[in-house]
């Protein structure tokens, strides 16, 4: 059947008041969407209400807006229909109106089309189905409408899904596909998706489209909705080293990623403070680098949760393990694999980062990564490579002789390099990718044409925008995090500078920036655990997700903050402790319990 094809799967209605739209300018998708018209997809606003003209014509309407003011305005009339003023991030084409359609929980369902390759007993969707009845109706109480009421506004009693692509046992991966298509009209309750994956992010979008009337009745506007996300990659990093984090609190985390449309979640597991990873191929490395073997680690099965638990909302779980640095929880677990530091010509009973210079350093090394490759099934891990202090080593003088006999002279990041470059032969061999912080690549460590390089060193703008353009000439794919350091805070309304930051605001070629795959906001763990995690991270973490999902052009602040603000209370009333972003209050408030 042709992709373009419809369910008439709803109730039918009236025609309505002329419609708004809203959306992006002519740019090329860095993924192919969702569109089902031959040709590219440009993604902007149509200029006009009703039928969608040829997919040429279109494209050129779009483009035509591009720059100019007629496509803002277009954007803030798109949110005076509905709850499309609530949604976050936002959409790269959206068409609205007043015309509405009501919904009643008694009667409304998920159902799957006929010929959608996706069925009854797909985990991923049917877990979605019954999430998102949960969030949408079970936070209210409500009565079904009396047999006699007059209804004003036609009912809706089901959204169809058609998922194009089978896939529903697989894992989410840096290719995935999450376009969408969402469809409400007085002929169609439609979401059309080439994957699984597209079909949640469209059924966030529907959660958040739901509105509720004083009287208690569920409301949805008449929308059309084209969405794909702008980067492939968009993460949050959470350290559980500095501070234990109860899997609880990871997996409320992951829930709010979903809403957010994050699809990575960057698991920071161990470092100097502790090791929480229950190795069971080294059981000594958490009995003795943990806070409490008893309490504070994630065993096998834990892991296997969250990386489920992911998998089920479309986020995959990128483990970083960081050495050389940032290991003093590995010492005492595994002798030998720390450098002993010198004070003069003796020992000063202290020690330093990994010991570089020992083949047992790489026998265990081959060994834990052969674990940890087959614990975490993505095919990316991330390796660390960050802030190596060379003092230790410096002071050691079997690494001052190794050192000469291999002509590094005395430069450590040579050293560093070899540490490196030798661990990447490792994990490369395992059949695994990798992702970097961005000091292996300043050190001009040899790596593989398809490594990942993290830029995460908090200077200015000038100075990491510099670093991505470097990265990029030098043919590597690179991530931004170095302006969405979460755990930083300042009085006042900081998310704003967040949002602002956009990753391909570097000199370079197009092809440059086709590297830049996305980014990452990271949220470090020294003072935070998981008394102040939800609101440290939301709805400030939202700000970083519309900046890697959105287009280019949706930078406006003040439409930003009407929204985010909107969404905070949303986020409220799913359960999630998000901090305020200016003096306000939510309209849930009011609802008396």
């Amino acid at each position: 059947m042709p992709l373009r094809a419809r369910t008439a799967g709803c109730a039918s209605r009236p025609g309505g008041p002329e419609e708004h739209g809203a959306g992006r300018p002519g740019s090329r998708p860095r993924s192919r969407p969702v569109t089902w018209h031959a040709g590219s997809h440009a993604g902007a606003a149509q200029l006009t209400g009703g039928s969608r003209g040829p997919a040429g014509r279109e494209r050129g309407d779009r483009r035509a807006m591009a720059g100019s003011g007629l496509w803002f305005s277009l954007l803030l009339a798109a949110v005076l229909a509905g709850r499309a003023a609530a949604l976050w991030p936002w959409p790269q084409y959206i068409q609205t109106s007043e015309s509405h359609y009501a919904i009643f929980p008694h009667n409304f369902q998920f159902q799957y089309h006929v010929s959608s390759a996706a069925q009854p007993g797909c985990s991923v969707l049917d877990e979605a189905f019954q999430r998102y009845r949960d969030i949408l109706f079970s936070s209210h109480s409500w009565q079904p409408p009396e047999p006699t009421r007059k209804q004003h506004a036609p009912e809706k009693n089901s959204l169809t899904i058609l998922v194009v692509i089978p896939g529903c046992n697989q894992l989410p991966s840096l290719e995935s596909v999450e376009n969408y298509t969402l469809t409400i009209n007085d002929d169609h309750c439609f979401l059309l998706s080439e994957t699984v994956w597209g079909a949640l992010r469209g059924l966030e979008t529907f959660s958040q489209l739901v509105w509720r009337s004083p009287e208690g009745t569920f409301f949805i506007n008449k929308t059309e909705i084209e969405d794909f996300p702008r980067f492939p990659h968009r993460g949050l990093l959470l350290d559980t080293s500095r501070h234990y984090l109860p899997l609880t609190s990871i997996l409320d985390t992951l829930d709010v990623m979903a809403y957010n449309k994050l699809n990575v979640f960057h698991w920071h597991l161990v470092d100097d403070s502790s090791f929480p990873y229950d190795s069971f191929t080294f059981p000594e490395i958490t009995r003795k680098g943990s806070y409490n073997p008893a309490t504070h680690i994630y065993t096998a099965q834990d892991v296997k949760e969250v990386i489920e638990y992911a998998r089920l909302r479309g986020i995959r779980v990128l483990a970083e393990f960081d050495t050389p640095g940032h290991t003093q929880s590995w010492g005492p677990g595994v002798p030998g694999l720390l450098t002993p530091c010198y004070s003069g010509s003796h020992p000063s009973g202290t020690f330093g980062p990994v010991n570089p210079i020992l083949n047992s350093t790489y026998e265990f090394m081959s060994t834990f990564f052969l674990e940890v490759s087959s614990v975490f099934p993505d095919f990316y891990l991330h390796l660390g490579g960050d802030e190596v202090d060379f003092t230790c080593w410096k002071s050691n003088p079997d690494i001052q002789a190794f050192m000469k006999k291999q002509g590094f002279g005395n430069d450590f990041k040579q050293l560093e390099s070899f540490y490196i470059q030798t661990l990447l032969n490792i994990v490369s061999a395992y059949g695994k990718g990798y992702v970097v912080w961005q000091e292996v690549f300043d050190n001009n460590v040899k790596v593989r044409p398809d490594t990942v390089i993290q830029v995460w060193r908090e200077e200015t703008p000038v100075h990491y925008m510099k670093e991505m353009e470097l990265i990029t000439k030098a043919g590597f794919r690179a991530l931004l995090s170095a302006p969405w350091y979460l755990n930083h805070i300042t009085y006042g309304p900081d998310w704003s500078e967040i949002y602002m930051v956009d990753p391909l605001e570097f000199k370079g070629s197009p092809q440059q920036k086709a590297l830049v795959i996305g980014g990452e906001a990271c949220m470090w763990g020294e003072y935070v655990d998981s008394t102040n995690l939800a609101p440290r991270l939301w709805p400030r973490g939202g700000a970083v997700a519309e900046r890697l999902w959105s287009n280019e052009l949706v930078t406006s602040l003040d439409f930003a903050f009407k929204r985010l603000t909107r969404f905070r209370c949303e986020l409220l009333r799913r359960g999630v402790q998000a901090q305020p972003l200016n003096v306000g209050y939510c309209e849930q408030e009011f609802e008396q319990t």
